[in-house]
């Protein structure tokens, strides 16, 4: 199966049963089907190979196996790879760029036709307009960080590219149905209308509030799930200008999600001094305790009056340790000032916006109240999680959003004082237990995978964190050289680059491209040589 992609198109057609190659023109379905599957054709490496040093392969599918095209995003890799003076940065970058639309779309309709059938009228209306799921990769399910993340790349191409507008358009609105009707949960099935069938974690889940499997994949509650929800439309409208996707459906799952944040800014006890159960509650039958939440499922007390709200799992689907985790606080302050600003301009409520701006505002204020921790060696730092009673845990993560990546959130400049202190501390075994290093490898890494594993990840957020051509060189080719099979992995083991995790993850392809284009319009010399001119993608 996996040969077919490459094979030429007349012996293809042999090998289909088509009579000529024109039959594949005219049926492109027939070789649809024929397309490998992915994870299994990206673990292996395919010709043309990039005649660098270290001759990566090419590993976009064929173009009829693509799941989506982009005439924006094929033009920017021209211009990028043109220029760019290393042949195997310019391959894993025409790899990666792309990849999310090659591999991940797995259902997308511009809205032009009704919805298919659902079970009854009111659930094919919820689907009525442009629609997009957004699959991770190796797991049939979207997660909203993920997703938006993966899309984030060519939200600066949706003005002048239709197809890309309205596919972003579509993952905003899928998204909304999702947070609408189960806005705790972080993992979603394919849309009724896409006629794809749900999958299983095969998990032994018990969860509060109560969901549709056939609905959601998995239901871990994440604070930064619903911040990216908000980022996928604020960051539409920073490059488009549109305000299309502020329907009535999308005001609801507003409502929905600030519902949720006033919930999960209750303490664990009230004013009495009694225990009151969170309104979500998550126990998972397992043997690794970052799976499963402590105390029937509630998590570790948390102290009233800090304004900072809880996150019960961390970006890379673990258990927080202290509900407070600093960095999607911050980040949903951003988002809520950032839709604040959104609402505004379409002419929105005022009384809303006004909401939103207070709401980023107080939450801003309660990160630097109490995110902000005394270390006897680096001075004052963000703590990565608190629990208002005076524990903190020092460490970072590499999954976004992490305090590493606070500038990128916009939450801070990198030149705080606090988040130098910070960045200093989390890129030090000294400083951050998560800091993993070994004969080939180094990075932060993270309970999910394991202490021997470095996230690539990681590495390309320190690029991105950066005004040293030195420092964003070095971690740019330490992932390029551990991504021998042209495509960026999840987690590398510190004394094996060729013992990784996943040969498919598109969020990761996604950060990789990204810290390209800003090198590349930040700091040309760097990857197109002395004395390059910026390349802005516009």
């Amino acid at each position: 199966m996996t040969l077919l992609s490459s094979l030429p198109a007349i012996v293809l057609a042999i090998a289909l049963g088509v009579q000529s190659t024109a039959g594949l023109r005219d049926d492109p379905a027939i070789l649809r089907r024929a397309c490998p599957d992915y994870t299994s054709y990206s673990a292996a490496a395919h010709a043309p190979y990039s005649g660098g040093p270290l001759n990566l392969p090419f590993q976009r599918p064929a173009e009829a196996c693509r799941t989506f095209a982009s005439s924006a995003v094929d033009k920017v890799i021209e211009d990028v790879t043109s220029r760019m003076v290393d042949k195997d940065l310019a391959q894993l970058f025409q790899n990666a760029f792309p990849n999310t639309l090659d591999t991940t779309i797995r259902w997308h309709t511009n809205g032009s036709t009704p919805a298919a059938s659902s079970r009854n009228k009111r659930a094919s209306s919820q689907w009525e307009g442009a629609h997009t799921f957004v699959v991770t990769g190796d797991i049939n399910a979207e997660w909203l960080r993920d997703s938006t993340n993966q899309l984030s790349g060519y939200q600066a191409l949706a003005k002048k590219d239709q197809s890309l507008y309205t596919l972003l358009l579509g993952a905003i609105n899928t998204q909304v149905e999702y947070v609408i009707q189960s806005p705790y949960c972080n993992a979603f099935q394919p849309p009724p209308p896409s006629g794809l069938s749900p999958s299983s974690n095969n998990q032994d889940d018990k969860v509060h509030p109560a969901y549709e499997p056939s609905v959601v994949f998995e239901c871990k509650y994440e604070l930064d799930s619903l911040a990216h929800f908000l980022a996928l439309g604020t960051e539409f409208y920073e490059h488009t200008k549109s305000t299309e996707f502020l329907t009535s459906r999308w005001y609801t799952a507003l409502n929905t999600l600030l519902k949720v944040l006033d919930a999960q800014s209750e303490p664990t006890f009230d004013a009495q001094g009694q225990f009151v159960t969170n309104q979500y509650t998550f126990q998972r039958t397992t043997t690794a305790g970052t799976e499963t939440l402590n105390l029937d499922g509630v998590g570790n007390p948390l102290n009233s009056g800090t304004g900072l709200i809880r996150s019960a799992f961390r970006p890379s689907d673990d258990a927080t340790t202290f509900g407070f985790f600093i960095p999607p606080n911050a980040m949903m302050a951003v988002q809520l000032k950032k839709i604040a600003e959104v609402v505004k301009a379409a002419g929105g409520n005022s009384d809303l916006v006004k909401n939103l701006q207070q709401r980023g505002d107080a939450l801003d204020k309660a990160v630097w109240e109490h995110g902000v921790v005394h270390h006897a060696k680096y001075g004052d730092v963000f703590a990565f999680e608190v629990d208002g009673y005076g524990s903190r845990l020092l460490m970072d993560d590499a999954n976004m959003p992490s305090l590493l990546a606070l500038p990128l959130l916009g939450f801070t400049d990198q030149n705080n004082k606090v988040y130098k202190n910070t960045r200093k501390m989390i890129l030090e075994k000294a400083g951050n237990p998560y800091y993993l290093s070994g004969s080939a490898f180094h990075g932060i890494g993270g309970p999910h995978i394991g202490l021997q594993y470095a996230w690539p990840m990681s590495l390309l957020v320190q690029a991105m964190t950066t005004d040293s051509d030195s420092e964003i060189i070095e971690s740019i080719n330490l992932v390029r050289n551990s991504s021998l099979l042209g495509l960026v992995h999840e987690s590398i083991n510190v004394n094996d680059i060729k013992d990784y995790t996943r040969s498919w993850f598109a969020w990761a392809n996604s950060v990789f491209a990204q810290t390209i284009l800003k090198v590349a319009a930040q700091k040309p010399h760097l990857i197109f040589g002395e004395g390059a001119k910026p390349y802005v993608v516009e």
